[in-house]
């Protein structure tokens, strides 16, 4: 089969468009035929190489996935082949206290798909038949790989750990990426006041049109002041962030007394400065917040079903321009996903 892959870390130009062995669904496993995939950040970390992750090469990446079940492994009951699915991407034991407890991303054994196993940007893929979820008929197959990895994460730091509420103010940096875009949707629907922050126009211009109440353009405003004068210097109740080191320092200061930071992510790096009177003075709360229990997936998929959400598609291409979507997504020059297609 077809599969987008590199054999060697580097720059975009290391990805290649492959041929390899189709994977076969063991016991409990289920075997889908991918019809859309979507980029994220991950896939240029692991692109580049990780000093403390060992990936076996030839890598396929992708994490978020859409298809059809095209093949069933032994002992797999409840599902048919020909279904549409959507893919939950992480993977852990099923046995243990906290998957068995709905809190399987604590699994001591969690992983994630196209990161710590081959994953969706081929023309198949293999995944446990617990990771499928079923695909609504009135969401085309792009918007649908554009939702998983951002948008559970997203649920899982703005409704399980900060429990976002109405009429708090929420402040999503990076409001063009993929966590942005879920970020503003989801306060919103929960009632909340939303500031996004970007680097360019255009982006808070999209912004605005997913819902976000004021924006902060980083490029001619510097952040702490344009939050304290949107928030009459009261500061943001939750801070949505996943930039890392660039921004971890300006998001504690822009917290509210009692306000909450919340982080999945440091695509600017991981050693940022923290000033801890701001933490204990001012009874801030730091959460760490990675993918989400598989049930979350569930709830986003009945809301896009619903139209209470949308997914935000930068733009679709073919597997074999890989190369330059790595090129876009590492440019920033995406508002929302890059999905591919098998085609």
């Amino acid at each position: 089969m077809r599969a987008a892959l590199f054999r060697q870390h580097g720059g975009p130009e290391v990805m290649e468009l492959g041929e390899v062995p189709e994977p076969t669904p063991g016991p409990g496993e289920v075997q889908v035929q991918v019809k859309a995939a979507a980029l994220n950040h991950i896939d240029l970390w692991m692109r580049r190489g990780l000093p403390s992750m060992k990936i076996a090469l030839p890598h396929i990446p992708g994490g978020d996935v859409c298809g059809v079940i095209s093949a069933l492994g032994a002992g797999v009951h409840g599902v048919k082949e020909g279904a549409r699915v959507v893919l939950n991407p992480g993977l852990s034991c099923g046995r243990c206290r906290e998957c068995l407890g709905g809190r399987d991303n604590l699994c001591a054994e969690f992983r994630m798909l196209g990161e710590h196993t081959q994953g969706g940007m081929a023309e198949k893929v293999v995944v446990p038949v617990a990771n499928l979820v079923p695909a609504p008929a009135n969401v085309d197959d792009a918007a649908l790989a554009a939702v998983p990895i951002t948008f559970i994460t997203v649920w899982h730091m703005l409704v399980d750990n900060a429990r976002v509420a109405p009429g708090e103010t929420v402040l999503v940096l990076g409001a063009g990426s993929g966590v942005g875009v879920a970020a503003i949707q989801i306060a919103k629907l929960f009632g909340a006041r939303v500031i996004a922050a970007a680097s360019s126009t255009t982006k808070l211009m999209s912004a605005r049109a997913l819902g976000a109440d004021e924006t902060i353009d980083y490029a001619s405003e510097e952040l702490v002041a344009a939050v304290k004068r949107l928030t009459d210097r009261r500061g943001a109740d939750i801070v949505v962030e996943h930039t890392g080191a660039s921004t971890f320092p300006k998001s504690v200061v822009a917290c509210a007394r009692g306000g909450r930071i919340v982080t999945c992510g440091a695509t600017d790096g991981y050693e940022a400065t923290l000033n801890l009177r701001h933490v204990f003075w001012r009874h801030l709360s730091i959460l760490g917040s990675t993918l989400a229990p598989k049930s979350c997936l569930f709830a986003i998929v009945d809301r896009l079903a619903a139209g209470q959400l949308k997914a935000v598609v930068d733009r679709v291409l073919p597997l074999a321009e890989i190369q330059d979507a790595h090129r876009v997504l590492e440019a920033r020059q995406a508002f929302g996903k890059i999905v591919m297609t098998m085609d």
